[in-house]
């Protein structure tokens, strides 16, 4: 669980525009809490903001403050409050330039009637009926849950310490905290308004005036709030052995499937006189970012480790692409675990252990590919095809983000499916977020936004993990984007599917397609190899570091992301008073040109614009291929509209940027948490293995 990060000068900012409280009430409903008490709003504006003003007061306002937190992702379940501080300070130490962590317990205590004599644990205040406990042995086990062995300042050479503010009391109306048989340790200071300028003493001893960077990342990082992107864990452990570290449900859900693959499948070192017959298939669901991928490849390389025969199948060319890519298999080596949902019409005999299924939001009703001959082409459901494939079939799917009128892949399609094969089904859905800087309240704005669910459109509440700007010009949107990626950040720009797409002409060049005013962008190359310019073919230009000049859309985004995402909006979705309007586009041939224009504002794409598609479900499409583009970012959306009207609508939402250090530059990233990308050549199993041994003796370390 947290509640929210932001500088201490940060946090007055947004409290000065009176969104401090309701973005604390929001979330604080989101972690399950209910409705947050007269006494919680409060102490957020009150005591939140006092410590903020010491801060500032002091110097020190660019130390970052984070709001209610849990130490890890998995102490945010249940509606406990065991483990959740108030505050935790974060920056460098003045001398040391080190890491300076304090914990802060805030009261709004105004006097302290008594302390148990006997156990000097015990704390009587006025107003509060029963007593609570003394804010130092609060403290105590706070530090311990931080720093323990789970703790996510375990083993850090850091600076730590801990105080409890009484912003309201003096030294007097609370002298029972105060006595020489009181707490003692490095976490046992109490403050009041009387000794405010020792705490501004002592702030200025524990933390640097500015700091070149946000030291709050390396918290984030080791409370799971930072996840490394999957491409990233890929190429870091070379394709091979455990690369991703599974959590809450996620490790839940891998845990059952492992289960299943001995329980019901032969042994994998010798055959079965009689193979066992039962086949079982796991259906898991989850939003974007919740690590269905994560999960799946996971999966796969337990699964080979146990010698089983497994495959990862994605209905997506992009995702496969940049797993090769990125990765380096060769071509042998790709085939051997990874395929494509059409790879299925013929099926492998004998079945495979486990077919583990990504992007099964994806599913076809048929097999059809106009690239391949007629006997490649599928006969039955492809659902059938992918059951047939294997004893134990993993499924992974999102509703939300079904793009396509054809898509059929829906739990209860593959449900049906399955008990046609009396197999044992299970369900499960991943909720934790890992996408999107762990923001479920940027996704839940997302969702809101677009109407995806049913909340009404709000505001967007800045909370220190996710950043949303939006801009006036695509040249803006662009300038700010490449930026970031020259900066070392991965970066792409994406958009509606609302102008023609053109195939490379006789020399390779590329069709500058998308055209805003005098602002002309190609779309992605439609091709198999490299253009002219040296623009990379689709299925790479998510992850080859040419593919910032070109803009990706849906097709090409779904299931990858980047640190920082442009996002166009094009006039398919547009806002006109109170509601959004969907329009289908056209287009036509310029004659002096040679290619396709617009000659309609709307959608252009042919597989949802076409008038055999119902108004609602040709909604449902734009809507869901934009709540994919929006959540394609782990640190920062950049967004656009080429409809004013509709900018002005996402402006009221977003406000204006102008909080001094909300926006997540990658100058702002520690130099060692910042993770050198490039596309990786192909290179031998042998080679990798060589690599993944050396990287265990000379892994960097973050501290």
């Amino acid at each position: 669980m947290l509640l929210l990060r932001l500088a201490a000068r940060d946090l007055l900012a947004l409290h000065a525009r009176r969104r401090l409280v309701p973005h604390l009430a929001a979330r604080w409903v989101h972690f399950g809490r209910g409705e947050s008490s007269d006494g919680e709003r409060s102490a957020w504006a009150r005591s939140l903001v006092s410590l903020a003003e010491d801060l500032v007061a002091a110097e020190r306002g660019s130390v970052e403050m984070i709001v209610e937190c849990s130490p890890t992702v998995e102490e945010s379940e249940g509606p406990g409050r065991d483990g959740q501080i108030d505050v935790v300070l974060v920056g460098r130490h003045p001398a040391e330039g080190t890491l300076s962590v304090q914990l802060v317990e805030l009261k709004q205590w105004s006097a302290v009637t008594r302390v148990e004599a006997a156990t000097a644990d015990l704390v009587y205040v006025d107003g509060i009926d029963d007593p609570v406990k003394h804010p130092a042995l609060q403290l105590s086990e706070y530090h311990a849950l931080f720093t323990g062995p789970k703790g996510p300042l375990n083993g850090l050479q850091f600076e730590c310490g801990g105080f409890a503010y009484l912003h309201n009391a003096t030294n007097e109306s609370v002298r029972p905290l105060l006595r020489v048989d009181a707490p003692t340790g490095p976490y046992a200071h109490t403050y009041t308004s009387d000794t405010r300028a020792r705490l501004l003493g002592d702030l200025q001893r524990h933390f640097t005036a500015e700091d070149d960077y946000s030291a709050a990342e390396y918290i984030l990082h080791r409370m799971n709030l930072r996840n490394t992107p999957l491409l990233d864990a890929m190429v870091k452990s070379c394709g091979e052995d455990t690369v991703f570290t599974l959590r809450g449900r996620q490790r839940k859900v891998a845990d059952d499937v492992l289960e299943a693959s001995e329980l019901i499948l032969d042994s994998p070192d010798r055959a079965g006189i009689v193979p066992r017959p039962q086949h079982a298939v796991f259906l898991i669901s989850g939003g974007p970012g919740t690590g269905k991928s994560a999960v799946g490849l996971q999966l796969r390389a337990d699964l080979e480790a146990a010698g089983r025969t497994v495959k990862y199948a994605s209905g997506s060319r992009a995702f496969n692409a940049a797993i090769k890519e990125n990765v380096g298999y060769t071509a042998a080596e790709f085939r051997e675990r990874f395929a494509y949902f059409s790879s299925f019409v013929k099926a492998p005999s004998p079945p495979l252990d486990v077919l583990i299924c990504d992007e099964a939001h994806r599913l076809r009703d048929r097999t059809t590919n106009y690239r391949l001959p007629a006997e490649k082409q599928g006969t039955k459901p492809q659902v059938d095809e992918l059951l047939d494939a294997s004893r134990l079939t993993v499924f992974f799917l999102d509703a939300g983000q079904t793009v396509r009128p054809h898509d059929v892949g829906t739990m209860e399609h593959i449900e049906d499916a399955a008990r046609r094969r009396d197999a044992v089904v299970r369900r499960y859905h991943l909720t934790e977020q890992y996408r999107c800087g762990g923001s479920d309240a940027y996704l839940r704005w997302v969702r809101a936004l677009l109407g995806v669910s049913r909340q009404e459109p709000h505001d967007w509440v800045p909370d220190g993990l996710m950043h949303i700007e939006v801009v006036g010009t695509p040249d803006e949107m662009e300038h700010i984007v490449r930026t970031e990626f020259e900066a070392g950040a991965t970066a792409r720009m994406v958009a509606g599917y609302c102008w023609p797409w053109s195939k490379p002409d006789e020399n390779k060049n590329l069709e500058k397609d998308v055209r805003i005013g005098g602002w002309h962008r190609p779309w992605n190359a439609s091709s198999e190899s490299f253009c002219a310019n040296g623009e990379p073919p689709s299925r790479i230009w998510p992850v080859h570091d040419a593919g910032i000049g070109q803009i990706g859309c849906v097709y090409t985004a779904q299931g990858l992301e980047w640190d920082w995402c442009g996002v166009i909006m094009g006039e398919d979705m547009v806002w006109r008073t109170d509601r959004w309007v969907f329009r289908r586009g056209k287009q036509r041939k310029d004659p002096e040109a040679g290619v396709m224009r617009v000659a309609k504002p709307g959608s252009l794409d042919p597989k949802v614009r076409t008038s055999t598609l119902a108004d609602d479900e040709f909604a449902r499409c734009v809507r869901h291929a934009y709540h994919v583009l929006l959540t394609r970012a782990s640190r920062a959306t950049v967004l656009y509209s080429t409809d004013e009207e509709t900018r002005r609508h996402l402006r009221k939402l977003v406000g204006d940027t102008d909080v001094q250090g909300l926006r997540p530059t990658q100058s702002a990233i520690p130099p060692e948490l910042r993770i050198a990308r490039r596309s990786v050549a192909a290179r031998s199993r042998r080679a990798r293995r060589a690599q993944s041994k050396a990287k265990l003796k000379n892994e960097m370390m973050l501290f």
